[in-house]
Parts: C-alpha cells; structure tokens; sequence
C-alpha cells in the first residue's frame, strides 16, 4: 500500500487573545502533503491536546475547517485552525483518517508539536 501522507504544523502563539492565568490561544497551520501515487481524501480527524498540567481534551470529527479535502499525488492542502489551553504551555498530536481511491482506509499520523508561547523558549 503506497499512502505516503506527509503532515506538517506551523504553530503561532495569539498574544492578542490570550488572557493569561484563563486561557491561553495558539493558532496552527496544517500541511497535508500526498507524497504517494494515488489520490487520497482526508475524512475526519482525531486529535489528542495536553496542557501543562496534563488535562487531555479529545476532539473528533468530520474534515478539517468544514472540508473534507480530496489531496491528489503531489500535491497538499493547507488550512489554519486554533486551540485554547488553560496553561501557558501544552503540546497536540493526533490522526487523519483518510481514504484512498482505491478505497483503502488508511490513518494519516500528525506528529507531535508543542504550543510554547515566544517569551518561554530557550
């Protein structure tokens, strides 16, 4: 089976939104690259989100921003979408579960990727 997903994160830290000690909001930006030989269509996710103090929020669903994106070989999708934490810090990992044309259901892994606000990196 030849479904070669390659997904990779951008992740922005929302001073403007953040309140700190309430919420804290990160926007990230998601590429779904299909590096395989046949077209794939990505049909739900599934997403794991830990903050600092290890509070796990689960979140499944249909597509991403409303689209179920049909990612032909070479090509990606891109979209940007966002989180808020009760902590400063956290860190988001999940899956894509998609479908190829061949009708082979296959799950797309995001790798891990942490939510760090500018002013906490060393």
């Amino acid at each position: 089976m030849d479904n070669k997903i390659l997904v990779s994160v951008k992740t922005s830290y929302m001073a403007d939104q953040t309140l700190p000690r309430e919420r804290y909001v990160y926007s990230y930006t998601i590429t779904i690259a299909n590096l395989g030989e046949q077209a794939a269509q990505l049909l739900s996710r599934h997403w794991l989100i830990r903050d600092a103090k290890n509070n796990l929020q689960e979140v499944q669903g249909v597509g991403v921003i409303g689209e179920q994106p049909h990612i032909n070989p070479g090509e990606s999708f891109t979209y940007t979408s966002g989180v808020v934490l009760e902590t400063e810090t956290g860190i988001m990992e999940g899956t894509y579960q998609m479908r190829a044309d061949n009708g082979d259901m296959f799950d797309a892994e995001i790798p891990a990727f942490a939510l760090v606000p500018p002013h906490a990196m060393h």
